[in-house]
């Protein structure tokens, strides 16, 4: 008797795990369904991964709080895999497609807008059927008071990433040392020559440091409507000469001669909290107060945008063709815009980045608590945010970072 288990065993081998295997997943489902019976929630027990730009710690925890509200509600483990340039994870799911890895992606979810977005639906890099506008929390968003929820820089979404925050340009100075600052790229650029080695911007490509050309860029060329096109449909190069001349003249005159730059606007901002630069800029408005209270940046630092305004954008979320987990990432994409993730984004103590939803879908309670947010000793009311620029065609991108790595990435 004791030998005949064992050649049973040997014998049926391919029968044995198949068994095993059904037993341990009526086991797991039945736990699921005791959790679920006893929190009354739904159980998905998936991970997530979620590639986001990870060079700020107050994102950095707002997304750690994100994940443990998942983790408690859903099941859903919320991995943050940090990027530096969203671009890495967009050539990685590009070299997956390539290799025929239609499925099991290493990129659930993505944080992203702009050229990437407009890549990746070049590219059907995306999911195949429209998902975001189904979401329950897409109904608190108001497309018609918000065009840019269903164009990102001029490319339609088409219900293919979802809406998680604004945007835009704003500039911070000392007031302390600067009393009145420059507001166009005119005075800016005369401010520059007269104040040889205090201002500098993030290197192409990175985000912000090309938000601050583009903004040039608009300010200077002179047909900026040319800019909403596709590159290809105009004189690109007539176009972007204003900003080459722009950037001939004041590049001596900047933080290290222009031989040096800062990699992203955090290491930029550090460089103003140590007084090495007078002015410097963020794609957050509410990224100087953000510093004020984290005592890199001075409490005497204010914000401002300049006369004509400043670019703004909304950015979003997007699940990649082939990724692992895709029904979970709906989940994390729908809690990211829900009022109550919402409204502790906008929070300027968490992180300040302003919101999506429209106030007048929002029930009496979280429009109150909306309106009771901290907005922050250098954060602009809504008033002062109001004029905005639409961001160029994303086609401009590639066009603006080629041309200034080969003028001036080696030091002009």
């Amino acid at each position: 008797m004791k030998g005949k288990p064992m050649k049973f065993l040997f014998r049926n081998r391919r029968i044995i795990p198949r068994q095993i295997h059904a037993a341990i997943g009526r086991t797991v489902l039945l736990l699921a369904l005791l959790i679920a019976s006893v929190t009354g929630r739904p159980v998905l027990a998936e991970t997530v991964y979620f590639n986001a730009w990870g060079g700020s710690p107050a994102i950095n925890d707002y997304i750690r709080w994100a994940g443990d509200e998942l983790k408690a509600r859903h099941g859903i483990t919320l991995v943050h895999v940090k990027l530096t340039d969203t671009a890495e994870a967009v050539g990685r799911i590009l070299a997956e497609k390539a290799a025929g890895r239609n499925s099991g992606g290493s990129v659930d979810l993505i944080w992203i807008n702009g050229e990437n977005f407009a890549s990746m639906k070049r590219n059907n890099l995306l999911q195949a059927e429209p998902w975001a506008m189904d979401l329950p929390s897409f109904r608190f968003t108001d497309p018609v008071a918000l065009p840019a929820i269903l164009n990102d820089f001029a490319t339609p979404t088409d219900g293919l990433e979802s809406p998680w925050g604004r945007a835009q340009l704003v500039f911070g100075y000392d007031s302390a040392e600067l009393a009145s600052p420059p507001r166009s790229a005119a005075a800016l650029r005369q401010w520059i020559k007269a104040n040889p080695g205090r201002f500098t911007f993030p290197q192409p490509p990175d985000f912000t440091g090309t938000s601050f050309l583009k903004q040039i860029l608009l300010e200077v060329t002179a047909e900026p409507a040319l800019l909403q096109k596709p590159a290809d449909m105009t004189d690109s190069g007539a176009v972007m000469a204003p900003l080459w001349e722009w950037l001939d003249e004041v590049t001596p005159h900047l933080w290290r001669q222009g031989r040096h730059y800062p990699a992203n606007y955090t290491a930029m901002v550090q460089l103003l909290g140590d007084r090495e630069i007078s002015i410097a800029m963020a794609f957050n408005p509410a990224e100087f107060s953000n510093n004020i209270t984290s005592g890199v940046l001075p409490d005497t630092v204010r914000s401002y945008i300049h006369e004509g305004g400043t670019i703004a954008n909304v950015h979003f979320v997007a699940i990649p063709f082939n990724a692992s987990a895709p029904e979970a990432a709906r989940k994390v994409a729908d809690f990211l815009l829900s009022p109550e993730a919402q409204l502790r984004k906008a929070d300027s103590s968490i992180w300040g980045d302003p919101t999506v939803l429209a106030m007048s879908r929002l029930s009496a309670a979280d429009r109150a608590a909306f309106d009771a947010l901290p907005r922050g000793l250098a954060t602009l009311t809504e008033a002062e945010l109001g004029q905005s620029l639409a961001e160029p065609h994303p086609s401009w991108v590639p066009l603006i970072e080629e041309e200034w790595q080969k003028r001036f990435a080696s030091g002009g």
